[in-house]
């Protein structure tokens, strides 16, 4: 079997891309629990580690395959990138490339055919206001999936994305993030690797807001300290979570503001300092408000609506 082949171009002196992280297994539903001050220092990893594989292999030239460059950049999914490649819809240098794992450098020139960028415009993201027994997934435990529930007869009247729903919009829309079965709220649904990428890949920074209602556990406030450690302080299975906005909206009601999505996060925080979670919405996601969508139905994303907000020039 020969080697994927490279897009010609000057050879530069750099490092190859890193092999990809294994996968993490799934987090154990334990409660959130204080940092330690005085945990372990981080230890390097040691240099007798086994060799990456053939496939994740760094290459001294600093070249990395074209579908990881593309959706470095944004402009399409891996997944879409490979299906342009293999269609002879991508240029580099003005070259077209249609072998798959064709390899570039970070200097070179990607262009896309007119009718990738017409492809791309049809996908379409979903809003959908979830209501408690849905799951965001795939279905279990004899729940359905969230998205059963994007049919014509649940599309928002009041929806102004000028979109009509076509049959086709259902194929390949996938969640964008989770939200637990007994959490209520915004959850999007897209075709577009690119969104979903923006709101749920490694370097996602995005917000996401919720309104919690909770009860402590012995009837008495919670305390100051309680307060504090649910704004920074706290870890989930060993990791430390990332500073978080929690304010008291009324007598009974939090307001978080979260930039991870850790599986059942808020629960667990909520826990680890003696609040019982009586009801969970997540009412903004960026820049994209839930607004008055109703519960159990959805609308599409508007062309004008940006979960990055654009700053104004």
């Amino acid at each position: 079997m020969k080697p994927p082949s490279r897009v010609p171009a000057p050879r530069r002196g750099r490092s190859g891309d890193a092999p990809p992280a294994p996968a993490a297994s799934s987090p154990s539903r334990q409660p959130a629990k204080p940092r330690s001050s005085s945990g372990s220092p981080a230890t390097p990893r040691s240099s007798s580690s086994s060799p990456p594989t053939s496939s994740s292999t760094s290459h001294d030239d600093g070249s990395l395959r074209l579908s990881k460059r593309m959706s470095e950049l944004g402009i399409a999914s891996r997944r879409e990138a490979d299906e342009w490649i293999a269609r002879g819809w991508v240029r580099v240098d003005g070259r077209v490339v249609a072998e798959l794992g064709s390899r570039v450098l970070p200097s070179q020139h990607i262009t896309i055919d007119a009718r990738a960028r017409n492809a791309q415009a049809q996908l379409v993201t979903v809003l959908l206001n979830k209501p408690v027994g849905y799951v965001s997934g795939q279905a279990e435990d004899g729940y359905q999936p969230a998205r059963v529930l994007v049919t014509p007869d649940r599309q928002w009247r009041e929806d102004s994305s000028g979109i009509r729903f076509l049959p086709q919009h259902l194929r390949s829309l996938v969640p964008a993030g989770r939200l637990d079965i007994d959490s209520v709220g915004l959850l999007v649904l897209t075709q577009d690797g690119r969104v979903a990428r923006q709101l749920i890949g490694d370097d996602s920074t995005i917000e996401k807001e919720y309104l919690v209602r909770v009860a402590t556990r012995s009837g008495a406030p919670l305390p100051a300290e309680a307060m504090a450690l649910l704004r920074h302080g706290l870890e989930l299975d060993g990791e430390a979570l990332l500073p978080a906005t929690v304010e008291w909206v009324n007598d009974d009601q939090l307001r978080f503001v979260l930039q991870e999505g850790k599986k059942r996060q808020i629960r667990r925080m909520c826990d680890a300092v003696g609040l019982q979670v009586l009801g969970l919405k997540r009412v903004r996601i960026g820049a994209v408000m839930l607004g008055a969508l109703p519960s159990g139905q959805w609308r599409y994303l508007r062309l004008d609506e940006r979960f990055v907000a654009v700053p104004a020039r």
